[in-house]
C-alpha cells in the first residue's frame, strides 16, 4: 500500500481517475508522435546515409520503449512492483543506442571517414555554411 492510497491522502478518487486519462492519452501522444519520428528520421538517414539521424531515429524507439514501459508499469494497481523491470527495459534501450553510436564511431575511425562532418554540416546547415565552404559537405557526405 502507497501513501497515495491512504484514506485523506492524496486526490479524490474522480480526480485520480480523470489524471490517468490524462496520462493514457499523453503517453499514447508521445508514443505516436514518436514512431513517427523515428521513421522519418531512420528513412531519411538510411537514404542521406548519416549515422546522426539514424542514431536520432533509434533514440526515438528508445523513447517509445520507455513511453511503453511507464504506460506497462502503471497500468497495474501496485505500480511500483512494476518498477524495477520498467527501468531495466529503458536502461537497455539506451544502452543499446549507444552502442550503435559507438559501433558507428569506431567503423569512421577504422575506414579514415569524418562522418561527423558531413553529419554536422548537413544537420545544421544554415550555422555551418562557413564551416563547410571547404567541401567537407561532399555527395558522399550528405
Amino acid at each position: 500500500m502507497s501513501a497515495l492510497d491512504l484514506p485523506g491522502i492524496g486526490p479524490a478518487p474522480a480526480r485520480r481517475a480523470a489524471l490517468r486519462r490524462r496520462i493514457r492519452l499523453l503517453v499514447a501522444a508521445t508514443i505516436t508522435y514518436n514512431v513517427i519520428e523515428a521513421v522519418v528520421s531512420i528513412t531519411a538517414g538510411a537514404v542521406a546515409s548519416s549515422a546522426a539521424l539514424i542514431g536520432f531515429g533509434l533514440d526515438s524507439i528508445g523513447e517509445v520503449a520507455s513511453a511503453a514501459a511507464v504506460a506497462w508499469q502503471f497500468s497495474a494497481a501496485d505500480h511500483e512492483r512494476r518498477e524495477r523491470t520498467a527501468l531495466r527495459v529503458i536502461a537497455v534501450g539506451f544502452f543499446a543506442l549507444a552502442a550503435y553510436v559507438t559501433a558507428d564511431a569506431a567503423g569512421a575511425v577504422k575506414e579514415g571517414r569524418a562522418a561527423w562532418r558531413g553529419d554536422a554540416c548537413c544537420a545544421v546547415p544554415a550555422a555551418s555554411s562557413d564551416a563547410c565552404s571547404d567541401g567537407c559537405c561532399g555527395p558522399a557526405d550528405r
